[in-house]
């Protein structure tokens, strides 16, 4: 079976041609400009293997909902070229197969949960921290969409006691995504992530950040386990700080087996960063089941 994949990014668009065990057999990567430039290569690729199904997971806000008038467009994206872009219907009309669709980061917790490390839950988050911060959510077996899928990067959070950062975010200053984003510590710190490996206080601050948004979500989601990903969290020493920082804030106040093992609960993404492809694929799987 032959399947194809499209991981839609602001800056890239990753094309892949896998399988239904996840393997992926083939790639290519274009910039995504815009969708007069962009399209016609990707179409081009995926015409020529012949494919049985797509799936796409897309950078948003998207309009996910089958029942909805502008199910499978991009909408008010900050991407100007892409606002209010079809592009499920493109992609339907030129390949005449099934199309599966939804953010980039659902796709991404869909990969773990298919093939990787929250595989057997039927309730796990997926973060990713890098550019921007988003949050895939799988309840119940099922990527969880609501009105239209969840902007969980967005809750507004207590400040570190020494930050004096305004915030990144152009509609909320200091949200998740304003505060703990790559974006944010760049212009907090002055230097990009990568180059801050040895400054403890930029890592003790970040990780406050998110931890202060895992004991959110596990209060309101209530996962079994949480996924962290993205080029933030490359970081070594911060994984290990939030899990410190989680059960601190958490006080106590839930004792499941799952929170109680942090180690096991709060993890880093184990897919080789291949989890939003690999969840492409499993959006094209689920596309073909109904589609009959």
């Amino acid at each position: 079976m032959r399947i194809g994949a499209l991981e839609a990014g602001g800056t890239k668009m990753v094309c892949a041609i896998g399988n239904e065990n996840g393997e992926i057999v083939k790639r290519e990567v274009f910039p995504t400009t815009t969708p007069e430039e962009t399209m016609p290569k990707m179409i081009a690729f995926f015409k020529d293997e012949e494919i049985e199904a797509l799936g796409i997971g897309c950078f948003g806000p998207i309009s996910p909902a089958r029942d909805s008038a502008d199910y499978g467009y991009i909408t008010s994206t900050p991407k100007l070229a892409w606002q209010n872009y079809n592009i499920v219907g493109e992609f339907e009309k030129a390949l005449q197969c099934p199309v599966g669709f939804d953010t980039d980061v659902n796709a991404a917790a869909l990969g773990e949960a298919t093939y990787g490390i929250t595989k057997g839950l039927k309730n796990s988050i997926y973060i990713t921290i890098g550019t921007g911060i988003g949050v895939g959510v799988l309840a119940e077996g099922k990527l969880l969409h609501g009105m239209m899928h969840p902007e969980a990067g967005h809750i507004l959070l207590h400040r570190h006691p020494a930050d004096t950062y305004e915030g990144w975010c152009p509609f909320h200053k200091d949200c998740l995504e304003g505060l703990a984003a790559g974006p944010a510590l760049e212009k907090r710190w002055g230097a990009k992530g990568d180059t801050l490996t040895d400054r403890a206080e930029v890592w003790e601050m970040e990780s406050y950040y998110i931890a202060q948004a895992c004991v959110n979500y596990c209060m309101i989601l209530s996962p079994e386990r949480i996924v962290l990903g993205g080029g933030v969290m490359k970081q070594q020493a911060l994984l290990p700080l939030v899990r410190e920082k989680f059960t601190e804030l958490l006080a106590g106040y839930i004792r499941t087996k799952e929170v109680t093992d942090v180690e096991n609960y709060i993890v880093g993404a184990s897919l080789n960063d291949n989890q939003g492809v690999m969840g492409c694929i499993g959006l094209a799987l689920q596309a073909m089941r109904e589609n009959g």
